[in-house]
Formats: C-alpha cells, sequence, structure tokens
C-alpha cells in the first residue's frame, strides 16, 4: 500500500468520525504569532508543544533550514500577508541543531539531482534563467547565522512593517530547548 493509499483510507474515516471537530479554530491565529521554522521531521509535534502552541495558536511556515532566501519569494509573501491581513503582530525564526542545510553545498545537491535523471542539459536551463544553480541550492554555515540572515531579511524588507516584533530562536531537536539568538524587543 502506498502512502497515498494509507492516508486516504484513514482520512475517509477520519472524517466519518468527524475527528476535525476538535481542531475547530479560524483562520486568525489566538496569539497573533507567525513562526518560520525548519521542515524537520523531528519538529513537527516537538516544536509546537515545546512552544506550548495549540491549533490555532499560530502560523507555522516550513523551510528548509527555517532559512529565507529570496525577499521577494513566496515565504516573504506569506510573511506579508500574515502582518497585514491575519492579524500576526509578533515573529519568530526557529532554526534546530544539527540541521541538514548546515554546510551543505549546491554541488552536492546537484550531484544528487543528477543521480536522479536530472541532465547537464537542465541544469544549463536554470544558469540561462540567471540562477546560479550552485548558490541557489546551497546551505548555510551555522544555525544561528541561518536565522540571524533570515531575521534581518524581514526586518529589511521594504514592505515589511516596522512595529511587528521578529525574534530569533534555535531549538534542540532531541529536547525542545529553545535558545535566544536575537530578541526583537531589544532592537
Amino acid at each position: 500500500m502506498s502512502c497515498l493509499e494509507e492516508i486516504l483510507s484513514y482520512n475517509e474515516k477520519f472524517v466519518k468520525d468527524k475527528q476535525y471537530e476538535q481542531f475547530a479554530t479560524d483562520k486568525y491565529p489566538d496569539k497573533r504569532l507567525l513562526i518560520v521554522t525548519c521542515m524537520d521531521t523531528r519538529l513537527t509535534e516537538l516544536l509546537p508543544k515545546a512552544l506550548n502552541l495549540k491549533n490555532g495558536d499560530a502560523k507555522i511556515l516550513k523551510t528548509a533550514g527555517a532559512f529565507i532566501s529570496e525577499p521577494y519569494g513566496s515565504l516573504m509573501r506569506s510573511l506579508l500577508v500574515g502582518v497585514t491581513l491575519l492579524k500576526v503582530e509578533e515573529v519568530m525564526v526557529i532554526g534546530h541543531h544539527d540541521c541538514g542545510l548546515v554546510g551543505l553545498t549546491g554541488e552536492r545537491v546537484l550531484e544528487k539531482l543528477k543521480e536522479r535523471g536530472i541532465t547537464e542539459e537542465k541544469a544549463d536551463e536554470i544558469e540561462k534563467q540567471g540562477v546560479d544553480a550552485e548558490k541557489w541550492l546551497s546551505g548555510i554555515q551555522s544555525v544561528e547565522e541561518g536565522v540571524m540572515e533570515s531575521v534581518r531579511l524581514i526586518q529589511n524588507h521594504p514592505f515589511f512593517p516596522r512595529d511587528v516584533l521578529v525574534h530569533g530562536l534555535t531549538i534542540d531537536p532531541e529536547t525542545g530547548k529553545l535558545e535566544v539568538v536575537y530578541d526583537g524587543r531589544k532592537k
């Protein structure tokens, strides 16, 4: 049975038994909080529990390394929608220790893509569009540095409201312990 079949089978029962009712909330985060964090599977349940968040408390955006690399990409657009239309008043960028993005090279990712059948022609097409694939696919030097780069990108964005607090933190993916890298209240 594939993952899709398993999920659809479970979902049918979930809906039939009205298990969704326990998660009822609206689109506005109760704590007026938006979190940018890593897509690491260890954080799926740990992060909300470590922050004492329940369903409906916060908007959570996930990306590799909790890293925002594009000032005009979809993550930044989502942040702007959050602070303008969804009543977000505070943003936390939360990276984690033992992150796979630390030290990752674009060259390594390109090698793996080629092993999966992506041709040199495809790589050349990206370059012709003005994208340095190796740079675009590269990671960060340290979790703290990645968090701070994202915090600075958000704070310095020309459309980002200056009255919204932006914090930077790290989390231990084993224990859930948080460490403050940047406290936005102390600008």
